[in-house]
């Protein structure tokens, strides 16, 4: 029975034993209506996600190098503001689904205000991460205090973004579709962040410091110590400090508008999701969501995964930069990791739909650890480099992206086996970025902490063996590792594609009953 079929009949059969049928015909068929999105509204909600991927592409990929290169911050300072940061911000992510789940309902809505009123703040924090103040003794408290609340204000902005999902529409078909637009411009969205921050501070790329190893080898070529920089471009540390705060406003500026677009172009329907259950205490949300045995396990999927590519993601800068030896080229190099995963999105897509959600999530995971292991073994070679990521740009999309595809699959099984407690929305997506962050704080604060211990040169032409070792290991040996745990939990994981068809059948019969009802209800008030 295709999906709405069997219910519409059900309906159109108990309309007919009704006095006013065909007025009960045409409310039904107009809220059928009603749950159906535009184009227009696909996009504007798919829009609202690009300023978490911008930003966090930015913070990624070039926060760590910008605190060691440019701030000049000691490694291990550095590693602490990483962790702090991101630990502080999977903490509020529990904390913020709960007060976003007792929120009341405004004419904008639930989640709406929410984005709304953090955007502002949040932008003004993330632009002051980007600014080296004029002290020395202070930095640190500077940059573990912006970034902490940027984060925070950050996350009163993507979990409601997140559970906004089931509130768009109460049609499994339109919420898909709609996530499928949501899922290409967010890796636009990547790449557009990789774009304006590497390219606007690559262009002002301040020459490294030459080390005692360097003069002396420098010596032996009977040239002077001068003459180790002389073929750079005449680039100061201040260029690189403005260079950086000029791509935080560009990207300051686009989240703003993503904010409006979102806003303005979507709006939520409270028709679409069911009265909800009595409040209940953090605690007992936890208890909830994490007691949902299938949840579990896909946010522990998803922890090591994440945890993965964080690492890959974090420490690709540096291992570009110092390793391979491309100082000057690595933001194109990112780039073009951002541009084939953007590219491999169609592909995914078409691929979970033909294979199902869980083949889907084993194919582009495994896909991408040949190319792991491949960037760590060939010779400094740019133009192999750059084939080589390019390459495995198609897998980080599927790793990036598959895994969010399978969230409302849980949500639905979850309202199928406890049809009495619902409203939850926001407790599960916000435990799931909450994971997220967590690997990421993890992932940032470890390989900063152990590029310290190898003895890390800030700004040095050149760095010690052990660095380079200890980058091999970030970005090759530790992650797929963690991706093949990751992979073996999914192995546990009980929703396939029958059940979830199956789950999907079920609501869609809540929902036409629900329709019914609302219907008779309206009924019996005209006639009364």
């Amino acid at each position: 029975m295709a999906k709405g079929e069997g219910g519409e009949q059900y309906s159109n059969a108990s309309l007919l034993n009704k006095p006013v049928s065909s007025d009960g015909i045409k409310l039904a068929r107009k809220h059928e209506h009603r749950n159906r999105l535009s184009i227009c509204n696909k996009l504007s909600y798919a829009i609202g996600g690009a300023p978490y991927q911008i930003t966090g592409c930015a913070l990624g990929f070039f926060l760590q190098i910008y605190l060691l290169d440019v701030a000049q911050l000691d490694p291990f300072y550095a590693s602490i503001i990483l962790f702090v940061g991101r630990a502080w911000d999977a903490v509020t992510d529990p904390t913020v689904g709960f007060l976003v789940s007792r929120s009341p309902w405004t004419r904008f809505g639930r989640m709406l205000p929410w984005i709304l009123l953090s955007t502002p703040l949040a932008v003004l924090s993330y632009f002051l991460i980007w600014y080296v103040p004029p002290f020395e003794n202070g930095k640190v408290i500077w940059y573990l205090f912006f970034y902490c609340l940027f984060q925070t204000l950050q996350t009163c902005f993507h979990v409601p973004y997140s559970a906004l999902t089931m509130f768009i529409s109460s049609e499994q078909k339109e919420r898909d579709s709609a996530t499928a637009y949501r899922m290409t411009v967010e890796v636009l969205g990547t790449v557009l962040g990789t774009a304006i921050q590497g390219q606007i501070v690559g262009m002002a790329n301040a020459p490294c410091l030459p080390g005692p190893g360097d003069i002396v080898a420098d010596l032996n070529h009977t040239t002077n110590a001068a003459g180790l920089n002389d073929s750079e471009p005449v680039i100061s540390l201040e260029h690189t400090k403005a260079a950086y705060m000029i791509a935080s406003g560009v990207i300051c500026l686009i989240y703003v508008l993503c904010a409006l677009v979102l806003f303005f172009g979507v709006r939520e329907k409270k028709e679409s999701c069911r009265p909800r259950s009595e409040p209940m205490s953090f605690l007992q949300g936890i208890r909830l969501v994490m007691g949902h045995g299938p949840y579990a396990k896909l946010v522990m999927v998803f922890l090591f995964t994440s945890l993965a590519f964080m690492l890959l993601e974090g420490n690709f800068a540096l291992f570009c930069s110092s390793t391979l030896g491309f100082r000057n080229n690595f933001q194109n190099i990112l780039l073009a990791i951002m541009l084939s995963a953007t590219l491999a999105i169609p592909f995914w897509q078409w691929f979970l739909t033909r294979f199902g959600k869980k083949t889907a999530v084993y194919t582009g995971t495994l896909s991408v650890v040949p190319f792991m292991v491949l960037v760590v073994c060939i010779k400094s070679n740019l133009i192999v480099t750059y084939v080589v990521s390019f390459a495995s740009g198609v897998g980080v999309a599927a790793a990036f992206l598959l895994p969010w595809s399978m969230l409302p699959d849980v949500v639905d099984d979850f309202q199928v086996q406890n049809p009495d407690s619902t409203g939850h929305e926001a407790l599960f997506y916000s435990f799931y970025v909450f994971f997220t962050k967590f690997a990421s704080g993890v992932s940032l604060g470890i390989s900063t902490l152990s590029l310290d211990f190898a003895g890390y040169i800030t700004r040095g032409c050149s760095q010690p063996e052990e660095v380079h070792l200890t980058l091999k290991i970030l970005v090759s040996a530790a992650p797929i590792a963690l991706i093949i745990i990751g992979l073996v939990i999914l192995y546990f994981y009980p929703i396939n594609e029958e059940r979830r068809q199956g789950n999907r059948k079920l609501l869609q019969e809540q929902r036409d009953n629900e329709t019914d009802s609302e219907t008779d209800s309206t009924e019996l008030a005209n006639v009364v």
